[in-house]
């Protein structure tokens, strides 16, 4: 039997009596009664683990560039981003803006209505130096921040989504309301492949990922288009799988192959809902080699339609672009979101990276610049004093940020859920680079379960913890020095949430039902 010369064993409640307090190293022993056996198993390799993170938006970036000093601001970004600490090492970005906004709507090439600009000679992030006080766009906010980010983690792998096209290359002319990019048209002189809208479009990216590269800021990948089946009444653009499946093959592709061969490309970026049938029947084999993985959000399932996609291609990574709660959640409602579906379950399963929604929003679920309030950022940020509240988004985070070396492989592991958040314990674990062996235990119930753990080649030597509702058990095992720190206390201040305005709803649950 092999014994690590560390481990470090955590335990997280629901309803966070509980966060990440460390346990005992459990002793060994034979007789478990009825704890819930867990077997690790290192020979049974699957798929590479990338990292965790949050969206860095306009609201998000806006709270801790403008409502926070700079003390308060970088030591909240250290806590999230160094890997000595939560160890944070993705975000997403808006291409453009969103609803999540302190800002105007914008994009990078707005023009009177009527007006084109085929060769971009107006296309900016913004004026002004990064964050100053008149800096607009882009540089207001976002640039900033991730600017510091990537002082404390250089690593940091960000994924840029639009929400909207510029609205003069969209069929209604407008950023909001959904509305789809001008196919088969021409702009320009010519009927040359130059003057295409698709073309254009695609160069639009590429002066994207041109413009954060001169600020020091390296874009890992892309997606074409934030829920392309949602026309909201924010920034949005409708296209159907195989018109993203297309414009990636012809269009972006090629693009970046002669700019930015190393960029990432992800194919969807909704909920699985928009996988209703083998993507295969979608996009051809020769579209799929224009993608590096598959982008989900997991507002809706079924979640098992993710096997339409990773089991066709299984060269794809997928990675999580997008989910949060409410402010009003309970914590069976919170953690069967993100401890279970999400942290358990779709690890299980072939999720590579985990990347939730607004990082920070503050104590009313703002900035907004829509109706789609209600929402809770990774941690809330009182918008008078800077101060801070982690949620438990925060703590599914740091058990893969803390825990989880970046470079890892998900292997095999006993699970006692089918869809992370009925039936008993889930687990999922981790064999590191190193060595490392990191297992997370999740219980989907009200009532604590004692798990037993063991790892392929110990026999039948057990480690004993107790699960607590709604809550996980995280645990370490190296031959290395493990990153032990833990959790600053809260700051006191009141929420005032804003309207919960929602639409979606969880697995398993009815229409009205909180949990979404």
């Amino acid at each position: 039997m092999r014994k690590f010369k560390n481990e470090f064993w955590t335990t997280t409640s629901g309803d966070l009596t509980q966060r990440r307090e460390p346990l005992a190293t459990p002793n060994y022993q034979t007789d478990i009664a009825d704890a819930k056996k867990i077997v690790i198993d290192p020979t049974d390799k699957h798929q590479d683990w990338k990292g965790a993170g949050a969206a860095i938006t306009d609201s998000a970036a806006h709270l801790l560039w403008q409502d926070m000093d700079a003390k308060q601001r970088h030591d909240l970004l250290t806590e999230l981003f160094d890997p000595a600490q939560g160890g944070f090492s993705s975000v997403r970005v808006p291409l453009g803006s969103c609803d999540f906004q302190s800002q105007d709507y914008y994009t990078y090439d707005d023009m009177p209505y009527g007006e084109h600009d085929n060769k971009l000679e107006h296309f900016s992030i913004g004026e002004g130096e990064p964050g100053a006080p008149d800096a607009t766009k882009d540089l207001k906010n976002i640039v900033p921040v991730l600017q510091e980010i990537l002082t404390i983690n250089p690593a940091l792998k960000i994924i840029a989504s639009p929400w909207s096209g510029p609205a003069w290359m969209k069929n209604t002319g407008h950023l909001t309301h959904g509305g789809h990019l001008r196919f088969g048209e021409f702009t320009g002189n010519g009927y040359t492949e130059e003057n295409r809208f698709e073309y254009i479009y695609a160069q639009y990216f590429i002066r994207y990922i041109e413009e954060y590269q001169k600020l020091g800021i390296p874009i890992y990948g892309l997606t074409i288009q934030n829920e392309p089946s949602n026309a909201a009444h924010w920034p949005a653009m409708i296209w159907t799988v195989p018109e993203l499946a297309s414009f990636g093959y012809k269009y972006l592709r090629p693009a970046l192959n002669r700019s930015f061969p190393d960029t990432k490309l992800f194919l969807l970026d909704d909920s699985f809902h928009a996988l209703t049938k083998p993507i295969e029947e979608e996009v051809t084999p020769a579209e799929a080699s224009a993608f590096d993985g598959l982008a989900v959000h997991t507002y809706s399932g079924p979640f098992e339609n993710m096997y339409h996609a990773n089991r066709a291609y299984p060269n794809w990574d997928v990675v999580m672009t997008e989910r949060r709660c409410m402010m009003t959640d309970d914590p069976e409602e919170s953690a069967h979101i993100m401890f279970g579906i999400i942290g358990n379950w779709l690890v299980h399963n072939g999720l590579n990276m985990i990347t939730l929604w607004n990082l920070a929003l503050d104590e009313r679920g703002l900035p907004n610049a829509a109706d789609s309030t209600g929402r809770e950022g990774v941690v809330t940020i009182d918008h008078t004093t800077g101060k801070v509240q982690r949620n438990l988004e925060y703590f599914m985070l740091r058990n893969f940020g803390q825990d989880v070396p970046t470079g890892s492989k998900v292997i095999g592991s006993t699970n006692y859920t089918k869809d992370g958040y009925t039936g008993s314990l889930g687990s999922v674990a981790f064999l590191g680079i190193n060595g490392d062996i990191v297992a997370h235990l999740y219980n989907p119930t009200d009532t604590p379960i004692k798990a037993a753990v063991t790892v392929n080649g110990d026999g039948n030597n057990w480690q004993i913890a107790t699960v607590p509702a709604y809550g996980t058990v995280t645990l370490h095992k190296s031959d290395d020095a493990i990153n032990t720190t833990t959790i600053p206390t809260d700051d006191e201040f009141a929420l005032n949430p804003t309207p919960a305005n929602h639409d979606d709803v969880a697995p398993g649950q009815s229409e009205g039902s909180q949990l979404v």
